[in-house]
Parts: C-alpha cells; sequence; structure tokens
C-alpha cells in the first residue's frame, strides 16, 4: 500500500536527503575541505533496506582503505617514473574490476572500488607527490563520514528490514511456482508456460543476493543464510521437474495413453498446488505422501517387455512424485525463515538445512578479461591523451572514465547506464548553475543552505526509487556534488565550474568510446561464452566417473539461464527459445548426473551401454558451435536404445528402473521429436 501511493520513495528521500545534510555538516564542523565527497558517498550508499546500506558501507570502507593504501605505495615509488605510474594504476585498476567479475556478488563493490579509489587519489596528485599520504588520509575520512551517516540514518530511522522483503518475495515467489507448476500438469500445454518458469532463475538470483545482506540486518533476527540456501536448492529443482512434466503429459495425451486413473492424479495434485497457501504443515505432509504413494502405485513394471508409453508414464510419475516433494519442502523451508527461532519447525526441516554451502555460480573469465582490459586501456590511453594535451583538466576526466568503466563493468550492456549518466550529468550542470551562480550568493549560513537544497534533491531521491528514472536521478544528485556547490564557503568561479562540468562530460564520453570499441560485440559474444560454457559442463560431467553433484550443476545452470534473459533481449532476439534450450540443457545435466550414478551402481561388465551413451553426449557437446549449433548424431539415439534395452534387462529391477528414468529423459531432451524407442528382446551386452 505505502509503494502504492509513493511512501516508500519519499521516506527513503528524506532519510537520503537528512543522511547527505549531516554528512555536509560534520565535514565542514571538523574542518575538512572537500565535503562534497562526505555528500556523494552518503547517496552511493544508499539504498531502500537497512542492511544492504550496513553491508554495502562495509564494503565500501574496506575498498576506500585498500585503494588509499595502494595509491600511497604506488605515488612515492613511481612519481619519478611517470610511464610505469600510469601503467601501475591502470593495471591496479584492471586487476579490482577482473576480480570483482569474478567474484559476482554484492561483495564485488569493495574490489572495484579499491581500484577506483586508488585512481581517484593518484590521479589529482601527480603534481604534488609529497602530499599523496595527507590527500589519501583525508579522502578516507570524507569518505568514511558519508558511508557512516548513511548508514546510520537508513539502519535507526524507520530502518525497512531486508528480512520482511525477502519473505514477502518468498512468499510472491512460491506463489508464482505453484501456479507455473498448476499449469505444467494440464493436458492441453498452456503456451506461456515455459516462458513464465524460466523467470524462476532471475528469482532464485535474487534470493541469493538478498541473503548476502542478512548478516548486516538491523531490524530483527535474520533468517539464517543456510535455510535461504537450502530454498534456493529446492526453488531450483522445480524448473527442470515441471519441464519434464509437461513434456511427458504432452506425449501421453498425444497417443491417448492417459488413463483415468492418472487423469484424476494430476487433477488432485493441481488441486494441492492450489492451496498450498491455506495447509498446515502436518496437511501439506500428509497430502504430498498421499500423492506420491499414489504415483509409486500407477508406475507400470519395468522390464524387457515394457512399451515405450509406459516407459514415458513411469518418467511422468516419477517426475511428478518428484515435483510434490519439492514443493513441499519449499514451503517447509519458508515457514523456517518466518520463525524467529532457530530451532527447526520439523524435522524435515532439519534434514533440508542441515550441510547446506555457498551457491555454485557461472564463471565467466572471458568476460572479467576484457571488462579488466577495458579498464587498463582506459587509464592507459586516457592519461596518454591528457598529458598531450596539457589540458589541466584532464586529470578529472580521465579520474572519472576509468570510474564509469569499473563501476559499469557487470552491467549486460555497460553504454545504457554510461548515457543516462551523460544525461543526467548534463542536467545537473545546467541546474548547478542556477544553484551555484543564483542562489548560493544569496545564502547565509548552513541552515539555508539545507533548505535551499532540499526541494532538488528530495525530488531526485524519490525518483531514485523508480525503475524509470533512476537512470538519470542518481548521476543528476552525483553532479551536483561540485565543489562548487558542496563547500564550507561561498567558491563562485564560472570559468572553474563550467571547466570540471566539461572534464566530467568528456570523462563520460571517453568511457563510452573505450567501451563501444571493446565492445562492438560484446553482448553477442556473451551469449556465446555463456551458452558454451553450459556445454563444455555437460560434456566434462558426461565423461566423469565420480559421484555427480548434481545440485552445483542446477546452480550453474539457472545462473547462466537469468544471465542469458537480458542479453537476449538486448541482442534483440527472441528469449523463448534459447532460453528453452538453456533449459534442455539442463535437464540433459541431471540425466547424465542420474546414467552416471547408476553405472557406479552396475558391476563393470554391465557398464559397456552406459559408458557409450555418456561419451558419445560428451562428443556432440563439445562439438557444438553457439552459431551453428547442430542435431545430435542419430547414432547416439541408436546407442541410447541400445542402452535402454540393456538396463531393461538386468536383474535388478532398482537398477532397471533408474536406468529407464534417466535413459528416457536423456532421448527425450536431445531427440524431441524421434518416433518411441523399440527395444530388441536380447542384446549381447560387452563384457
Amino acid at each position: 500500500m505505502t509503494k502504492r501511493f509513493g511512501l516508500d520513495a519519499a521516506l527513503f528521500s528524506v532519510k537520503a536527503y537528512l543522511a547527505s545534510m549531516l554528512a555536509i555538516y560534520i565535514a565542514l564542523s571538523i574542518g575538512l575541505e572537500r565535503p562534497y565527497w562526505a555528500f556523494l558517498t552518503s547517496y552511493i550508499v544508499a539504498q531502500p533496506l537497512a542492511a544492504t546500506v550496513v553491508s554495502k558501507a562495509m564494503f565500501r570502507v574496506v575498498g576506500t582503505l585498500v585503494g588509499a593504501a595502494m595509491a600511497v605505495v604506488l605515488v612515492p615509488n613511481l612519481v619519478q617514473k611517470p610511464e610505469l605510474l600510469v601503467l601501475g594504476i591502470g593495471a591496479w585498476l584492471a586487476l579490482c574490476v577482473f576480480v570483482s567479475l569474478l567474484d559476482r556478488t554484492p561483495r564485488s563493490y569493495a574490489f572495484v572500488l579499491a581500484g577506483y579509489t586508488a585512481v581517484l587519489i593518484v590521479l589529482p596528485t601527480v603534481d604534488v607527490p609529497d602530499t599523496i599520504f595527507t590527500v589519501a588520509a583525508l579522502r578516507v575520512q570524507e569518505i568514511t563520514i558519508g558511508i557512516l551517516c548513511g548508514s546510520f540514518v537508513h539502519a535507526l530511522v524507520l530502518p525497512q528490514s531486508v528480512s520482511a522483503f525477502m519473505l514477502q518475495r518468498v512468499s510472491n515467489i512460491l506463489a508464482d511456482a505453484e501456479r507455473w507448476s498448476r499449469d505444467s500438469l494440464q493436458l492441453e500445454a498452456v503456451p506461456a508456460i515455459d516462458k513464465e518458469r524460466q523467470r524462476l532463475a532471475l528469482d532464485v538470483t535474487e534470493l541469493h543476493q538478498l541473503s548476502i545482506h542478512l548478516p548486516y540486518e538491523s531490524t530483527r533476527i535474520a533468517p539464517r543464510i543456510r535455510t535461504v540456501r537450502a530454498l534456493q536448492d529446492q526453488l531450483s529443482l522445480i524448473m527442470p521437474l515441471g519441464a519434464a512434466v509437461t513434456d511427458r503429459i504432452a506425449q501421453l495425451h498425444a497417443a491417448g495413453a492417459v488413463s483415468q486413473d492418472v487423469e484424476t492424479l494430476l487433477a488432485d495434485t493441481r488441486a494441492w498446488f492450489s492451496r498450498l497457501d491455506k495447509l498446515s504443515l502436518a496437511e501439506r505432509e500428509e497430502t504430498a505422501i498421499a500423492l506420491q504413494e499414489r504415483s509409486r502405485a500407477l508406475e507400470p513394471q519395468v522390464g524387457p517387455e515394457v512399451s515405450w508409453n509406459d516407459l514415458i508414464l513411469l518418467s511422468l510419475l516419477s517426475r511428478l512424485s518428484a515435483l510434490v516433494d519439492a514443493h513441499r519442502d519449499c514451503r517447509i523451508l519458508a515457514e523456517q525463515l518466518a520463525t524467529p527461532s532457530t530451532k527447526p519447525v520439523s524435522p524435515r526441516a532439519a534434514k533440508l538445512v542441515e550441510g547446506r554451502r555457498g551457491r555454485e555460480l557461472h564463471v565467466d573469465v572471458g568476460g572479467a578479461t576484457r571488462g579488466a582490459i577495458g579498464a587498463f586501456l582506459t587509464i592507459v590511453l586516457g592519461c596518454a591523451l591528457w598529458i598531450g594535451s596539457g589540458w589541466h583538466e584532464g586529470a578529472t576526466a580521465i579520474m572519472l572514465a576509468g570510474v564509469f568503466t569499473a563501476l559499469f563493468a557487470a552491467a549486460p550492456d555497460p553504454l545504457a547506464p554510461l548515457r543516462s549518466f551523460f544525461a543526467g550529468t548534463l542536467l545537473a550542470t545546467l541546474i548547478g548553475l542556477l544553484y551555484g551562480f543564483v542562489l548560493m550568493p544569496r545564502l547565509a549560513g548552513f541552515g539555508q543552505y539545507a533548505a535551499a537544497m532540499a526541494p532538488m534533491l528530495l525530488m531526485l531521491g524519490a525518483l531514485m526509487q523508480s525503475p524509470r528514472w533512476s537512470g538519470i536521478a542518481l548521476p543528476m544528485l552525483l553532479g551536483l556534488g561540485s565543489p562548487v556547490l558542496v563547500s564550507d564557503r561561498y567558491i563562485g568561479g564560472f570559468a572553474g565550474f563550467v571547466n570540471g562540468a566539461f572534464a566530467q562530460l568528456v570523462g563520460i564520453l571517453f568511457a563510452i568510446i573505450v567501451i563501444r570499441l571493446l565492445n562492438s560485440t560484446g553482448t553477442h559474444a556473451a551469449i556465446r561464452r555463456t551458452v558454451r560454457a553450459g556445454w563444455a559442463d555437460i560434456a566434462e560431467r558426461a565423461n566423469l566417473m565420480s559421484p555427480p553433484d548434481v545440485r552445483a550443476w542446477i546452480n550453474r545452470m539457472l545462473d547462466r539461464i537469468a544471465l542469458l534473459a537480458p542479453r537476449l533481449a538486448m541482442a534483440g532476439r527472441s528469449p523463448g527459445a534459447p532460453l528453452y534450450d538453456a533449459l534442455r540443457d539442463l535437464r540433459t545435466g541431471i540425466a547424465i548426473g542420474e546414467l552416471r550414478e547408476l553405472r557406479l551402481a552396475m558391476p563393470p561388465s554391465r557398464r559397456g551401454p552406459l559408458t557409450e551413451v555418456l561419451q558419445k553426449v560428451g562428443e556432440y557437446y563439445r562439438s557444438l558451435d553457439p552459431d551453428r549449433p547442430a542435431s545430435a548424431d542419430p547414432i547416439l539415439l541408436e546407442d541410447i536404445d541400445i542402452a535402454m534395452t540393456a538396463v531393461l534387462n538386468d536383474e535388478n529391477p532398482q537398477l532397471s528402473r533408474a536406468g529407464a528414468l534417466g535413459l528416457v529423459s536423456l532421448r527425450r531432451n536431445l531427440f524431441p521429436a524421434a518416433s518411441p524407442a523399440r527395444q530388441a528382446k536380447t542384446i549381447e551386452v560387452p563384457a
């Protein structure tokens, strides 16, 4: 309700304004000459949720200290060798950007800040190297004041809890997931279900990002991160299981092989999904067990004579039971998150949470390398142009270009925020002229200054909360942090103000040019790297002899799907088909894990057909080209059918069932249009 009437945005804006004024007042009171750094920092760390402000403040403090220390190390040792100093500061910024892009959590902000803080300190002091320690110490003080003021106000004045926000998001995510799963069980396919289900990858990623801030919660007892990780694991299962169930229902329905008992089971499961949020823990558990027992009772007998439709039915009932399990566990973990006690709400909750560790994410070394090269070239080429031109304000331009290159290196499209920053800085320059040379000369005292700044800062602070206007509002706020507007005394100096503003705009333009030159095919290259990484993972997993880590595989693939979504949209490609391919790859990797487990459980003398299938699956994925993806070799289809016959003839019924499930999934994923499998009555199994 408060969001509907803009009260949340208004509250955030008021708190951000109070924090900025408090930062300026303290900086002026202790005699700091550049209070605008405190002002800028208070807005940079501003976040609507209290814990995110505190965590970002901690990362910023660490990054600032490390960056200042590096500046103090570089300048005295290399000031007599300007070429080496430029290379040194460029290499430091590149290293920090590279590490931050590999980290891919809110912690990465500390690495970025360590890089560009050194740039902010080094470039303005190259002409006066003897002042480097003083400048570094003052910069740390100014920035720390802004951090502390922002953290104090946002965390203690009507704080908004990240835990409460997370619990609300969990509630919404579960409602969506249950609706998607309910739609997955319809006999007639829901056209939009695949596209909607893929949003779950973005939701899981959002929960991961929010969980980083839980240790900094100040408004209530925060949920344990291990519980969030366990919930992420269960949510991650829903997408591949739901897609598999949808596929099997479509196959059986097209063949007219959906019995009345199966149709009733699907209807009852849909009804259970529709009222999960209204059932008690005991009621959910009781109904889930009953549905799973009914699924098991309807499973056909696995053996050499089993038909293809029966194998599809077996796969449907098995995946349906697992889907029920995942949804039940999600609701248990959601209750565990909501309780302030660390005591498990049920024995199953304790089992689910036990041993949970961090979430495995996709690592894009190529993208990190590209970002690091961009940061390095921005500093080196920029300094060469600055020194060659003799432009005094060139240091400011290159300093800001380095900052922006580092800040937006992780963005799917770095040019978009840079364009917004250019427009916002240009508007801030025009507003700054009004304030600096019309209003400021008429003000007397801090009170009048705070009152004069209030209308603009409050309006821009509220716009920061709008997805539509935040890209313009933040750079306008930062543009208003000019030394002319935020100072211990009225400076004036029209030429200095214009030169400084012009340097800011030139710096942004230079960053845009460098990034555009490096990223002319950046989005497409990122898509190719992400897709190829998933294929390489599958190829490697197919040939390993160790037990599979299915949880890690699902986490990495969902993270890749979440990364692909915005990049595909920017590339002007429909997200439906490519993302469905990624979902198919996710399910293929799960099937490979099942077959690897089966291979380990089988006697060595009977592993030959499975080993042949896994080897050829690895070869297929290793040979794929993202620009020209090819269909799987029909010989692989024959090998899958041979392996199917082998496992169905196995004397161990449990191994036969597990093998049938894994091979049916693999066949449906790689050869969805293939005709039904026909098993031979006998087969020669290699010794």
